[in-house]
């Protein structure tokens, strides 16, 4: 029961170290948020701290187009 409370507590502050670097590279500031925007965002946050020994990750995201 202990190890779980500690292991939420150090994955929230995982989260949050990331949600840090997110906003510190300036991706929470658009409004639009496009497939590849969303998704480097879910990812820098994932990343965690490992955004602050170098890690950039950038997603790349190509939805299909509606045929005309």
């Amino acid at each position: 029961m202990r190890y779980r409370s500690v292991s939420v507590f150090f994955v929230l502050v995982w989260l949050l170290i990331g949600l840090l670097a997110a906003g510190q590279r300036g991706y929470l500031r658009s409004a639009d948020a496009t497939c590849a925007e969303a998704s480097t965002i879910a990812v820098t946050v994932l990343a965690g701290p490992l955004n602050y020994v170098g890690l950039n990750p950038v997603m790349k995201c190509e939805l299909p187009q509606p045929s005309s």
